[in-house]
This record gives C-alpha cells, sequence and structure tokens, in this order.
C-alpha cells in the first residue's frame, strides 16, 4: 500500500515537473517571438498612472489593428512574472517589425522612447525657428495659436522680446512632445550659455549687462563670416561703442526691415530710420537679431585688443580691419569696388 503510495506520488512529481518544464520552455520560447509578423511600425503612447495591465491591453489593441492578435492576459502575466511590470516608463513608443515580447518589456523599463531632433542653427532669427517647429515631425505645435509676448509668458519671460533667447543645438523630443516644451529647455540653455560667457568678461568691454552681450553675441555671429575673426569683429563694435560712434552694422538694418527685405540691401534702406537701424541710432540696437551660439558669446565678452574701428568683408568670407577712415576706404575700394589701391 505504502509503495503504491510512493510510486504514484512520484509518477505525479515527474508529471509535475515535466509539465512545468514543457511550460517554462513554452514561455521562454514565447517571449522571444515577434508580436506580429507585419511590417509596420506600431505607435504605443503611455499616460503616466497607467497599469501594466491597460499597458498589456494597449499593445493588443494596437497590433490587431495591425492585423495581428495577441493575447492581452498573457502579455500581462509576462509583465507580472518578469518582475519588473511597476518599473514600466510613461511615454512615446515604437514597436517596430519584429519586437518580441522580451524586448517590449525591456524597451519599456529602460523608458526607449521613439524620439526626433530638431536642430536650431546658429544666426537663426525667431521667424526662422518659428518656421522650423512648424515643419517638426510629430512636434506638437501648442505655440501656434500663442502671440509673442503670450509664449514667452508661457515660458516665464513675460515682458521679453523671443528674438536670440533659444540657444542653437540639437534638441531630441518625444513624438507628440509639446514644442513649447522644447523651447522651454532652448531658453534655459540660453541663460546658461550667456551666464557662463558673462561670467569670463574682460573688465574693460564696453558692456553694462548680459542682455547687452546678447544683444552685441547675436551682431557678431551675423558678421562673421570666418570663424577666427569673431573676436576682432567683437573689438570693433566695443571700441565704437567706447568712443560714442555710430555701430553702422548692415544686419541690424536688415533684420529692422523685416519680411521687406528683398535680398537687397539699398542705401534708401540705411537711412530708413528702425529701432534696429545701427546707421540711424546710437548704441546698440533694443534686441538680439539672431540667435548666437557659444563662440560668438564668447566673443562678445571677450574682444580681441585692437584699435580697429572699421571692418570689410574681402570676399573670401574673411574681414580686412582697419584703424582710420582712410585705410577703410582703401579696403572697401580694393575688396567691394575691385579698384587697385597704393599698398
Amino acid at each position: 500500500m505504502i509503495k503504491s503510495w510512493l510510486k504514484w506520488l512520484t509518477g505525479m512529481l515527474v508529471m509535475v515537473l515535466v509539465v512545468g518544464l514543457v511550460l517554462v520552455a513554452a514561455a521562454f520560447w514565447w517571449i522571444h517571438q515577434p508580436l506580429s509578423n507585419g511590417t509596420r511600425t506600431l505607435d504605443l503612447s503611455i499616460e503616466p498612472g497607467t497599469s501594466p495591465k491597460a499597458v498589456a491591453q494597449q499593445v493588443a489593441e494596437a497590433q490587431v489593428a495591425a492585423g495581428a492578435c495577441v493575447s492581452p492576459t498573457l502579455l500581462y502575466a509576462w509583465f507580472r512574472v518578469s518582475g519588473q511590470s511597476r518599473q514600466m516608463r510613461a511615454g512615446s513608443y515604437e514597436i517596430a517589425p519584429g519586437t518580441t515580447p522580451l524586448r517590449l518589456l525591456n524597451m519599456l523599463v529602460r523608458g526607449e522612447e521613439s524620439l526626433r531632433t530638431l536642430t536650431l542653427v546658429e544666426g537663426w532669427n525667431w521667424r526662422q525657428v518659428k518656421q522650423a517647429l512648424a515643419k517638426a515631425e510629430h512636434l506638437k505645435p501648442d505655440s501656434r495659436a500663442l502671440s509673442d509676448s503670450e509664449l514667452m509668458a508661457q515660458l516665464g519671460r513675460p515682458g521679453v522680446a523671443p528674438e536670440g533667447r533659444f540657444y542653437p543645438d540639437t534638441y531630441s523630443y518625444a513624438k507628440g512632445a509639446s514644442d513649447l516644451a522644447l523651447l522651454q529647455r532652448a531658453l534655459k540653455s540660453m541663460d546658461t550659455h550667456l551666464q557662463q560667457a558673462w561670467a569670463t568678461r574682460q573688465p574693460t568691454a564696453s558692456l553694462k549687462s548680459p542682455e547687452d552681450a546678447l544683444i552685441l553675441a547675436s551682431i557678431v555671429e551675423k558678421e562673421t563670416g570666418k570663424g577666427a575673426d569673431r573676436a576682432m569683429i567683437s573689438g570693433v563694435f566695443h571700441n565704437r561703442l567706447r568712443v560714442g560712434m555710430l555701430l553702422q552694422t548692415d544686419p541690424t538694418v536688415i533684420y529692422g526691415l523685416g519680411e521687406a527685405f528683398d535680398g537687397n540691401l539699398r542705401r534708401a534702406d540705411l537711412r530708413a530710420d528702425t529701432p534696429w537701424n545701427t546707421y540711424t541710432r546710437a548704441g546698440l540696437p533694443p534686441t538680439p537679431i539672431a540667435m548666437p551660439g557659444k563662440a560668438a558669446l564668447q566673443a562678445a565678452v571677450q574682444p580681441a585688443a585692437t584699435t580697429a574701428l572699421y571692418f570689410v568683408a574681402k570676399g573670401d568670407g574673411s574681414s580686412h580691419f582697419s584703424s582710420s577712415l582712410d585705410e577703410h576706404n582703401r579696403a572697401v575700394n580694393r575688396y567691394q569696388r575691385g579698384l587697385k589701391t597704393p599698398d
């Protein structure tokens, strides 16, 4: 009797062990199989606070929409058995063809969101930034309905113009992210870089505030054809500010013309008074005219030691610098008008 019972018990234990091994093997096989055999990449958006069970249901529904059949119960069981179900992160994800349950869980736990990038280019003005935002893929255009003043108020800078306030860099964002969130990051990045530059300013610099540095840096950015000339160009403007000369820089005039500028700067444009016309108004313009990069910010606060008061483009991207008007006029004749001048 006892032997029969032990034999039965042993048989049952063997059977349970075999069944368990089969189930483990089946589960191991399943988590390494693609959720579907389709060719479409599916979007999965998980809101904060979504339960693991609801995530499994979302994945299953997305697969059904793609013509595949995935059991939400089985998927949820996998999430639970893994011990990582509570570690899954909210976000915007892409389920690529061939994604397995194991890969899906790892992706959700690590927060490997589907990201896009947007590059803000040094020297761009605010109008160009808005155009780039409008064209950005999967970026929610929350700023589109806002005026410039409303937008800056949303970003915590009421009364501040948006021009030049955003640091030129490449920003990554999740699909469906707000363009306001991206602008907030770019705004804070510019604040950081401007503060760092201002902390290294030369004591003799003709600037009264970080705001002045930002404005001058934007002009240096637009005036520079060759990076090596930035500090010299800044030096010229510092010298002019120091002795009270008009800055007389074309990019500020062009900025003041706005969309009316047709690519050809005329003498009449230089006489057309706007707040940004540095041929008619002394000192720095009221706002930046573009987004300066790190090098331009640094040049603005660390100008080259020079006596130059003038510069003219040489046609190869570099500039010729002059300390006197006579020398400058000769340089203009040589480089701009193609006239032979005595050395």
